[in-house]
């Protein structure tokens, strides 16, 4: 007999950065920041639910010293042309310099079926059009095309981060010059900071929807959402809207802080869009939000508007989802 999977949040503790992918072999692949920003790690299960109780595979530990030696952060695990790429940040020293820190993208590679297998070739940095602040990579495959969507400093524009675009003609290669699709403007996008990072992909309805993280990690973190036809030129800006009010923030009555830094996924039946981010269990934070590690991976379902837009709502401590 089928039933509705219920479950209660949060699903994970003290992950933040949250990827869950379901794969073609029916596992759900799961990795996240881990508190000590030191190493990646991946779960893997038959259920999302399940996810909370196996151990985690170490796939990978920084560097002693040098590139990719000091805060790993926000993995994200990808299956291309056959073989697995996990996409992440990493900065050569902990220190911040003219008021960010030394982050670049960085790419592993593994042939074998599964990713807690084999050996993870280091493909090295993922070179964008200049050098600067970056991180929070991920990559999407459309019309026969794959891109890189990441956030970015641009020395030349005031703010933290940016969002850009472009294509890549490898998974550890752009091509092309990278296009700017959004940066902090909105009140809610600057709290702290000015900050757009996070970005994770939807496509649905004949859309492409680009959620993405703003402001502070503290309460004011939130997310906002970009949106282009499936149909449009993706490296237009002008291809792409962004809601004027963040689409999903902080729960001060059920007491979940900060949501954001998002992934999707779906359920066990495949028939709901599932919604994978991290937040806070209390408001207050003592010294630096980066290192209060207690941002939980949470999930919940997300409904569809009849416009055929996402609807987030808001964080939920307990949802139901799928057949099981």
């Amino acid at each position: 007999m089928l039933k509705r999977e219920e479950l209660n949040n949060p699903l994970i503790k003290q992950t933040a950065d949250p990827f869950i992918y379901k794969h073609l072999d029916g596992f759900y692949y799961f990795t996240a920041s881990v508190p000590e920003y030191d190493r990646i790690e991946i779960r893997r299960a038959e259920s999302i639910k399940e996810l909370k109780n196996v151990l985690p595979t170490v796939v990978w530990r920084k560097h002693k010293d040098g590139e990719m030696s000091n805060l790993i952060w926000a993995p994200e695990l990808h299956f291309i042309d056959g073989k697995w790429y996990v996409y992440f940040a990493a900065a050569d020293t902990p220190e911040i310099i003219d008021g960010l820190f030394c982050h670049r993208i960085f790419v592993l590679e593994n042939a074998s079926p599964n990713p807690l297998e084999g050996t993870w070739v280091e493909k090295g940095q993922l070179k964008t059009n200049w050098e600067s602040f970056s991180l929070d990579a991920t990559t999407f495959e459309h019309n026969g095309v794959r891109y890189l969507v990441w956030p970015q400093k641009d020395p030349n524009i005031y703010g933290n981060s940016n969002l850009y675009i472009a294509r890549l003609s490898n998974p550890w290669t752009i091509e092309g010059t990278q296009v700017m699709i959004s940066k902090p403007e909105f009140n809610w996008e600057t709290i702290g900071f000015r900050v757009n990072e996070g970005p994770a992909v939807l496509k649905k309805n004949g859309k492409i929807f680009i959620s993405y993280s703003a402001s502070a990690t503290d309460y004011n973190y939130c997310m906002g959402l970009l949106t282009a036809d499936d149909t449009s030129d993706l490296l237009n800006p002008l291809s792409w809207s962004k809601s004027s009010k963040p689409i999903f923030s902080t729960n001060y009555e059920d007491g979940i802080y900060g949501p954001g830094h998002n992934s999707f996924t779906v359920s066990e039946d495949n028939k709901d869009d599932i919604l994978v981010y991290h937040a806070r269990d209390y408001k207050e934070i003592e010294g630096n939000p980066l290192y209060d590690h207690n941002r939980h991976t949470r999930i919940q379902k997300i409904e569809w508007n009849s416009d055929g837009t996402p609807d987030f709502r808001k964080p939920e401590i307990s949802i139901d989802y799928g057949n099981r």
